[in-house]
């Protein structure tokens, strides 16, 4: 019932029949139990609203999205954006504070988190013991546990330095994903990828990440590596998980280097620190024939990838997210025309994200709004007290 309800917009109690399957008794039990609990809110009755109808006057119910608050935070290397929301996702208030990648220690970045959850609760407004649900994504892989394995200088523990253990006194429930997997979330539920069963997410930042969704389940492996790109050093012709803007630079870079910019190029002469893949996509955009071989590269370079992901695991659809993405509309083109040749199996479409440059933000809230969706019964949730009455 507490499913339809959050759903459902206003419903009278013969729709929560309807669509539950219940009986008239059972039905209005449990529509009365919710409203005890403080998770819905009963209207006055269709007469009572003006709405006439013969006979007797329906009750009239609907969720309380002020019963609670989710929070989704997207936990980067270099920030964390923290989006406090109500039950129906509304986001009630969104920040986002810069890290110093130098000071990356566990220490600094559980301070980090429990600053950053502080701040956005006052912004919303939101007292700390209406917090439902949060959810947590970081750049690293993640078990269903929430815990991170180690890794070579212990990077991943680092993004992940006991988070499910930090926060676990700040709401009953807490999830910790890797970014990649969120992402992905964010695109089945308002992305490319509603309605789509197969599908898999690019995270193009600094380095590749990648959310893999099969048979409409996303998937996460035994320490939850299962979009780890480490995988792309093996591969020939593309040799590292860098990411496309990281790659784009490094090529500008080393042509300056070995005096292969021509003359007068616009690229010629530039600072090291101008000398950038965006600055290589903004001049092929604007029809730069010497900008446009590194586009050409790039997308074939993306074609590689794309067709390592098509080759395991089948995907109708392959999108490219992240901050990085939304300059790539050329590098993706020629991606799209050579992908066929890289593969036996029918090509997936090659889609750019559409969600700008938050898409694990995104998809922290929607997790986050998921997991109370289904939790909340289980942790004995209780609303505070209905402010309408």
């Amino acid at each position: 019932m507490l499913g339809f309800a959050w759903a459902a917009a206003v419903f009278v109690s013969d729709d929560a029949m309807a669509a539950t399957g219940l009986t008239r008794t059972t039905t209005i039990d449990a529509l009365d139990e919710l409203i005890a609990l403080g998770l819905l809110r009963e209207h006055p009755n269709a007469r009572v609203a003006g709405e006439y109808r013969k006979g007797r006057p329906s009750r009239r119910f609907e969720l309380r999205t002020d019963a609670a608050v989710v929070v989704g935070m997207d936990a980067g290397r270099a920030h964390l954006t923290t989006t406090v929301a109500d039950l129906r996702g509304t986001a009630l208030a969104r920040e986002t504070i810069d890290l110093d990648v130098d000071h990356d220690s566990a220490h600094e970045r559980r301070a980090a988190v429990v600053t950053a959850l502080d701040s956005a609760l006052a912004s919303a407004a939101a007292p700390a013991e209406r917090v439902l649900a949060i959810c947590v994504g970081v750049p690293a892989p993640v078990d269903a546990l929430g815990n991170s394995p180690s890794h070579r200088d212990d990077f991943w523990r680092r993004m992940n330095p006991g988070l499910t253990e930090l926060l676990q006194s700040r709401a009953p429930i807490i999830d910790i994903e890797n970014d990649a997997s969120l992402a992905a979330i964010a695109e089945g539920a308002v992305g490319g990828a509603v309605g789509c069963d197969d599908y898999a997410v690019l995270l193009a930042g600094e380095r590749f990440g990648a959310g893999i969704v099969v048979d409409s389940r996303l998937l996460r492996g035994a320490h939850g590596g299962s979009g780890e790109m480490v995988a792309l050093d093996h591969v020939i012709g593309v040799g590292t998980a860098d990411g496309l803007g990281t790659r784009l630079t490094e090529w500008v870079r080393a042509a300056a280097a070995a005096g292969g910019i021509p003359p007068g190029h616009p690229l010629h002469g530039l600072p090291h620190d101008e000398l950038t893949g965006r600055a290589v996509l903004d001049l092929a955009r604007a029809g730069d024939l010497y900008a446009r071989g590194f586009v050409e590269r790039a997308g074939e370079l993306l074609a590689r990838i794309a067709a390592v992901f098509g080759s395991l695991y089948d995907p109708d659809r392959i999108i490219v997210a992240g901050a990085v993405a939304a300059g790539l509309d050329e590098v993706v083109e020629v991606a799209r025309r050579r992908l066929p040749d890289e593969l036996d199996l029918p090509a997936p479409d090659l889609l750019l994200s559409t969600l700008g440059p938050a898409p694990v933000a995104i998809g922290a809230v929607s997790a986050a709004l998921a997991a109370a969706r289904s939790g909340a019964l289980r942790v004995g949730w209780r609303g505070a007290p209905d402010p309408a009455g």
